[in-house]
């Protein structure tokens, strides 16, 4: 740091007094946001913390002048605060900011105007920034870490102030997205269903009116909370809106939804690409998806003791462990496949032991009681249709091409297919017993049913033909650029 005298310091102290007292005067949001950004490391803050450390008595300044006085309840703290984050002392450096936030807050609730709301977000983010900076000195001083617990309440008490009927209400969901960082944090997610009843249930909020970038926050979390709880087809719905409206240039973001998006739609039987794997270096998946087209458990097995430890760190461990089931579905797929090309009479006739050396194959060592209680919770889950006829130990699959059964989520994508088939340049899957890929994703498992009716799955179709292994993708537009169709299979 160079020398600095102290009427430069002086200088620069009365300078930043006036820029803040003249943007709260004129109610300025933009223009007095930066100056409370403590962590920003911004050249004139880190001049200014220099300033302070040189002139000592700057709460003399606040307290003689008429000017500051009324927001000395703010400025006060804000300076102290500024001051220990500069020489590193965060624990300081957040119980003073937290001072400031409060007062600040106070006054916010009696301005009519939501001039200041930018000025609110730059508070929430850093009472989160400066708590985990606080919490990691005092863990790393043997102390309990509670900032962060601390910083959770005083947001809560933010969002009060949002959530009323004025134009301050669109503020809410920022400063919810906020706490949902700071519960994830924590491990206390389940503190995130009070906020979220309110942002979804209050008549005062309306979604649409919220900003894109934190509806994309938002429905991202809430993704993440419906694949803890293991409701799928909801998280499905909520990470794709988030990724199809995040922002195609920031990468980062894409495969942090990604992340979460790729196992939920592995559940639901739904592949993503080679090429979306690659390009979002997400290839801890590739194993995963090759295990789910090939019936290999032993690969599965193999790909989740590789990367254990990032998919526990994700929270996606005992998703992907739960995938075994349709690797075991497609096995038996692949079994009838061979046995049809073989002896078509008997090919839905499948044989215990033939399963059996089919998994001694993969290096799987069960025997036939075992794999019978597999079988008994595939058709359970209805991931397979048929019966046991235990006596002589076979599986008997139902007939018609219809034994191995597919995810609603996938029936609602046919029936949107044969909603656009009779559109210009698109075309109809009558018989898909392919990997299609919409959107950067294939189908999970092969539907084989030919000449399916638009009510195909929902009580009405027409008479089955044979079942005929053909691959024939539909063409339908491409919603984002991201993705591509792929041939893969």
């Amino acid at each position: 740091m160079a020398y600095l005298s102290m009427g430069e310091a002086h200088r620069r102290i009365t300078e930043y007094l006036n820029r803040f007292s003249d943007a709260v005067t004129s109610q300025d949001g933009p223009s007095l946001k930066p100056l409370l950004a403590v962590s920003s490391n911004s050249p004139h803050l880190l001049s200014l913390a220099d300033s302070l450390n040189i002139f000592q008595d700057a709460s003399r300044l606040i307290k003689q002048s008429d000017k500051y006085s009324q927001i000395g309840d703010i400025l006060l703290p804000l300076l102290r605060s500024l001051q220990s984050f500069r020489i590193g002392r965060f624990v300081d450096a957040y119980i003073a900011f937290e001072k400031s936030s409060n007062a600040f807050l106070q006054e916010f609730r009696n301005w009519e105007l939501a001039w200041a709301m930018e000025v609110v977000y730059v508070i929430a983010y850093e009472i989160r920034v400066l708590a985990e900076r606080a919490d990691r000195e005092l863990a790393s001083s043997g102390k309990i870490p509670e900032k962060l617990k601390g910083a959770g309440s005083f947001l809560m008490k933010v969002f009060g102030a949002l959530a009323g009927k004025g134009p301050k209400r669109v503020g809410a969901l920022y400063v919810t997205c906020q706490l949902f960082k700071v519960y994830f944090k924590l491990g206390t997610v389940h503190l995130c269903r009070s906020v979220i009843r309110s942002i979804e249930t209050a008549r005062i909020f309306d979604f649409e009116e919220f900003p894109i970038r934190d509806k994309v926050t938002y429905m991202y979390y809430t993704g993440r909370l419906e694949v803890f709880n293991e409701n799928f087809l909801a998280a499905d719905q909520k990470l794709t809106y988030a990724l199809k409206h995040c922002n195609p240039q920031s990468e980062a973001n894409i495969r942090m939804i990604l992340k979460y998006l790729v196992p939920v739609k592995l559940s639901i039987g739904v592949l993503p690409t080679k090429w979306l794997l690659e390009k979002y270096n997400l290839v801890e998946y590739t194993d995963v998806v090759h295990a789910l087209k090939r019936g290999d458990l032993r690969l599965l097995r193999h790909a989740l003791q590789e990367h254990e430890d990032r998919f526990l760190r994700s929270g996606v461990y005992l998703v992907l462990e739960k995938l075994e089931l349709q690797v075991y579905q497609r096995l038996v797929k692949k079994i009838y496949i061979i046995q049809k090309q073989r002896d078509p009479s008997k090919a839905h006739q499948v044989k215990l032991e033939v399963i059996v050396k089919a998994l001694k194959w993969l290096e799987m060592d069960m025997d036939v009681d075992e794999v019978e209680c597999i079988m008994a919770i595939l058709i359970y889950k209805n991931l397979m249709k048929g019966y046991f006829a235990h006596k002589s130990k076979v599986v008997v699959l139902s007939g018609g091409g219809e034994m191995f059964t597919f995810s609603y989520s996938k029936l609602l994508f046919i029936l949107a297919f044969f909603a656009l088939g009779n559109k210009k340049d698109n075309t109809v899957p009558y018989n898909m017993s392919c990997e299609s890929s919409l959107l950067g994703w294939e189908w999970g498992c092969h539907v084989g049913v030919s000449k399916v009716s638009p009510l195909a799955g929902v009580g009405m179709e027409r008479e089955a033909e044979p079942v005929k292994i053909v691959e024939i993708y539909a063409s339908v537009p491409v919603i984002m650029e991201m993705f591509w169709f792929s041939a893969e299979g």
